[in-house]
């Protein structure tokens, strides 16, 4: 009987002496998966719609789980408490280093169901129970817990870490510093298997343009943690289950004549991209 040997695919990145750290090897290294999370009428102006918050908390995280929150407004908050999470707010300072503060509490008589949300009662009705790992291996009494401010520690505690892109859009110096001191906390907050969520906005009046992200997984690679997956959320709504992914300028004008409509040629971004990094410790984690 002869022996077989697989080659193993050589490193894509740019970054000299790092190992290959995607978790799925190939062309296209990471698998891409699409979320439909369309927004309500009072849930138009964020980047991270409520219908996304609370699936990033469903399949990346678990009850009692530690969640650090550096979304512009901290809009895990709700999806958090309403799911049993731990949710920690966190920010840069001026000097662009990470601070990630106590436990959000749960207030006395506030109602588990914010009237205002679009929320179910139960995450699990929208996406079920499936979308995470088996349960951790933590013994019972070691559950993740607050931060230094409360007394107890995140570090090698926290499941999903969640943070809008561009850190810092005033420039980019200050968003690469940003980028290493948020990486750099990432490999002490994160316990194995747990997962940092990059989410690509577009700033108010910008225009959207293709962006190039290896120099973001170089780094997080050379940080310990490794690009598991690429999510599109779709915020517009949906008819079926049919999305055109490509369309040439000459294609829109020619629906545009079709429908009449000409005024509506202008091609609106409506998703975001989640870029999501883990440790290649723990397993595998995916939605």
């Amino acid at each position: 009987m002869s022996d077989h040997s697989t080659p193993q695919p050589a490193h894509q990145g740019g970054t000299p002496n790092i190992p290959p750290m995607d978790l799925v090897a190939g062309d296209p290294p990471v698998p891409i998966t699409v979320w439909r999370t369309a927004r309500s009428g009072d849930d138009q102006s964020t980047t991270i719609s409520h219908r996304l918050a609370y699936r990033l908390v469903a399949a990346y995280s678990r009850p009692g789980e530690a969640v650090v929150d550096l979304t512009d407004t901290h809009v895990l908050d709700v999806a958090c408490l309403r799911g049993g999470r731990r949710h920690h707010p966190a920010w840069f300072t001026g000097a662009s280093a990470l601070f990630v503060g106590p436990q959000t509490p749960q207030h006395p008589g506030e109602p588990d169901d914010d009237p205002d949300s679009d929320g179910p009662d139960d995450v699990r009705a929208w996406f079920g129970d499936d979308l995470t790992d088996p349960d951790p291996d933590w013994v019972a009494g070691d559950e993740p817990s607050g931060v230094p401010g409360d007394g107890d520690d995140l570090q090698g505690r926290t499941s999903l870490v969640v943070a809008t892109w561009p850190l810092d859009a005033s420039s980019d110096a200050a968003n690469r510093a940003r980028l290493a001191w948020l990486l750099a906390a990432c490999g002490r907050l994160l316990r194995p298997g747990g997962c940092l969520v990059l989410v690509v906005g577009v700033p108010a009046g910008a225009v959207a343009a293709p962006e190039d992200f290896t120099p973001v997984v170089d780094a997080a690679a050379g940080c310990g943690l490794g690009y598991l997956q690429h999510i599109v959320a779709v915020a517009a709504d949906s008819d079926g289950d049919r999305f055109t992914y490509h369309a040439t300028d000459e294609e829109l004008l020619s629906l545009a004549r079709t429908t009449g409509v000409e005024q509506f040629v202008l091609h609106v971004k409506v998703h975001a991209d989640l870029l999501v990094f883990t440790s290649r410790q723990g397993g595998d984690r995916r939605a």
